[in-house]
């Protein structure tokens, strides 16, 4: 189980966070903060895995948070969960060893496709030894989104269509937009919405399943070109 640090200012928002952290099979959240005095006494306690943080607090900011967490010997990975979307700060909490950056207002998928990367992160890492090339592209791979491959119009988000990637990346076989509907938590027409975008882009390959009556069954795969 990886243990959440939730650190927001304000109370409803990190509560909003929290529910959404919850909803994500393999998370659990530990501790809610709302300034960086309260997130440090948290981290001091251990236990920690990952912390969202926001850069907006009432005692310091959240990357000078960042520093200070790696200035006392915390490990604990971060992804920032704010408003901010100047490129200087998102170029220091890059060089401040965030592993994300997630800019408000976001939904559920936005949240559930970074944390089901993070997860994905930790996998590949785990027991690992000396890597070679091929597992070092995978690591720094592993947290790219959809959006740096797949150009999409207006009103189709890239969170949404990397969570689609992600579902069709990790199946076994090509799904059907009912099954990427049900495993997404996406509505099916939205899925099919998405299917039908990737799928002209190149970035998914169709099959047809035909039955013994009736229209054949389309059905979706990730394309690892």
């Amino acid at each position: 189980m990886i243990e959440v640090l939730v650190v927001d200012d304000d109370f409803r928002v990190a509560e909003i966070n929290a529910a959404y952290v919850a909803r994500i099979p393999g998370f659990r959240v530990r501790a809610r903060a709302h300034n960086a005095a309260d997130a440090l006494t948290v981290l001091e306690r251990g236990g920690v895995d990952l912390v969202l943080l926001d850069h907006y607090l009432p005692d310091e900011t959240g990357l000078s948070l960042v520093r200070r967490i790696r200035q006392l010997g915390h490990h604990t990975d971060v992804i920032m969960v704010t408003a901010a979307r100047d490129v200087t700060t998102v170029q220091t909490a890059m060089r401040y060893g965030a592993l994300q950056y997630l800019v408000k207002p976001f939904s559920f998928p936005g949240l559930r496709v970074k944390l089901e990367a993070y997860a994905q992160l930790r996998r590949t890492i785990e027991g690992a030894g000396e890597a070679g090339q091929d597992q070092v592209d995978r690591i720094f791979g592993t947290l790219r989104t959809a959006s740096t491959t797949t150009p999409l119009p207006k009103g189709h988000s890239a969170p949404t269509a990397d969570l689609i990637r992600r579902v069709l990346s990790d199946a076994a076989c090509p799904l059907s937009a009912h099954e990427v509907a049900e495993r997404s938590g996406l509505s099916r027409s939205t899925a099919q919405r998405y299917l039908k975008r990737l799928q002209e882009s190149g970035r998914l390959s169709l099959t047809l399943k035909y039955g013994e009556t009736g229209r054949p069954e389309h059905r979706y795969a990730w394309s690892r070109r």
